[in-house]
């Protein structure tokens, strides 16, 4: 792959706000039917697929499903990717939002334990691998449509609007069980989910996404492929298998983009899952939490969200002006850094200690996921780009997301209620990040091109 400081000949095939609306759109669309899933993990599916005596044996089943989805994820990314790299980011991106949509709205539709017995766990868990394979392929799709498109030098700034449909898929999804959860609440028993809510209540963010992904593929269907691509295609670079290809001489470039990766994930389902799980533990439970019931939690998480979105956007000019690379580092230092904290400010008790926790975890959330939607695809060239950095992208996710809330509660119940052993974790994490950043060469100046 060649470095070049030169502005690129050619203009971006598609505008603007047609890279911007296409990009971030359907990963707001994908973040939001897993979030809707997260959030149905703690607050619904251990009653209704998983039930048990245990409190924490239904949590970790609820969790086991939600971490099973990364699996699928690597698998969802050579499939996607391959046909990304071969037929076009444009047919590949549509596929992945079909897939993940039918699948989110099919979770509306399932039968209960109650109903069928083992069964209900059974298809959610093929509903939740489907929406992991589509995930697998979606991200990455995103990420080349705004940086294969980008102007010169703001590569980084537009591989954060892919990024930005996390944090804004987070608030609708979050925000509407919000609602629902508010309009069919108990008065007799405000602290947790209602009858009404458990029988029918949950299952309409689930149906609701069709209406989403209607809207996403709207909008995709108006793009037009990047020169980038076009120009592999015409000059016979497309590769039979991009996979092998991958794998044969970009090697060292999957296994340093799958570390890279890694605090990332680990420290963003900490901050979601983890974090609403924790607070809404009663504190005289077995495993004690912070008690504070779901509406109040959920609200400030939503306020920590925030931050995410507006650190996101601002990492993409950071990342363009001093580097990804350097930019990344000095952000995985303070990932390390917070991990520390986790004791004195999530378990402090105080509501402003814990508001100002969620703020500053989710503002580090902001800048380390922002520059990865420039960073992984530029570590690649144009014929194995989606695949490279789809494999990579949801490799980490296997090592960080579908651990992160498994090993989470179990250091949590293992600390007798303590997130001492739970923030260590994420420095570990951070520390392997670090350490991977340190070996990766800086992807600023890469022509997109090649």
């Amino acid at each position: 792959m060649s470095v070049t400081t030169a502005l690129p000949s050619t203009q971006p095939r598609n505008s603007r706000s047609r890279v911007i609306l296409a990009s971030l759109v359907g990963t707001t669309i994908e973040f939001y039917d897993f979030y809707v899933y997260a959030t149905a993990a703690v607050l619904v599916f251990p009653h209704l697929f998983f039930p048990s005596d245990n409190e924490t044996t239904a949590l970790l089943a609820s969790f086991a499903t939600f971490g099973a989805a990364m699996l699928a994820r690597p698998v969802g990314a050579i499939f996607f990717g391959h046909l990304g790299d071969r037929l076009g980011r444009k047919t590949t991106l549509v596929a992945s939002l079909l897939t993940m949509g039918i699948a989110t709205f099919a979770i509306g539709l399932l039968p209960t334990h109650s109903q069928v017995g083992v069964w209900a766990a059974v298809l959610l868990l093929i509903m939740r691998l489907a929406q992991g394979f589509a995930l697998g392929g979606e991200w990455s799709g995103a990420a080349l449509v705004a940086t294969e498109n980008a102007p010169a030098g703001k590569r980084a700034w537009y591989g954060t609007f892919p990024q930005l449909g996390a944090p804004i898929g987070f608030i609708i999804a979050n925000m509407l069980f919000y609602v629902i959860n508010h309009l069919l609440a108990d008065p007799s028993n405000p602290g947790q989910p209602s009858s009404a809510f458990l029988d029918w209540g949950w299952r309409i963010p689930f149906l609701f996404s069709a209406v989403m992904v209607i809207v996403g593929l709207w909008v995709r269907l108006k793009l037009v492929e990047s020169h980038a691509f076009e120009q592999a295609k015409q000059s016979g670079g497309v590769k039979r298998m991009p996979i092998a290809e991958a794998f044969k001489f970009h090697w060292k470039g999957l296994i340093l983009g799958t570390f890279a990766m890694l605090a990332t994930y680990v420290l963003f389902y900490l901050m979601t899952s983890y974090t609403l799980t924790y607070g809404t533990r009663p504190t005289d439970a077995e495993v004690p939490g912070a008690g504070y019931t779901y509406n109040s939690f959920i609200l400030m998480l939503v306020f920590g969200v925030v931050f995410f979105g507006i650190f996101t956007l601002v990492s993409g000019p950071l990342a363009d002006r001093f580097g990804r690379r350097k930019t990344l580092l000095v952000v995985t230092g303070g990932i390390v850094l917070f991990g520390l904290l986790f004791v004195p400010m999530l378990g402090g008790g105080s509501t402003p200690m814990v508001m100002f926790f969620l703020a500053l975890g989710f503002t580090l959330m902001g800048l380390t996921f922002g520059p990865m939607g420039a960073f992984l695809p530029e570590m690649f060239p144009t014929n194995v780009r989606y695949t490279g950095s789809a494999v990579a992208y949801n490799v980490s996710s296997i090592l960080g997301a579908a651990l992160a809330p498994i090993v989470a509660v179990w250091l949590w119940g293992l600390a007798d209620g303590s997130p001492l052993l739970v923030g260590l974790y994420l420095s570990a994490s951070g520390l392997i990040t670090f350490v991977s950043l340190l070996l990766t060469k800086e992807t600023k100046h890469v022509d997109i091109d090649a």
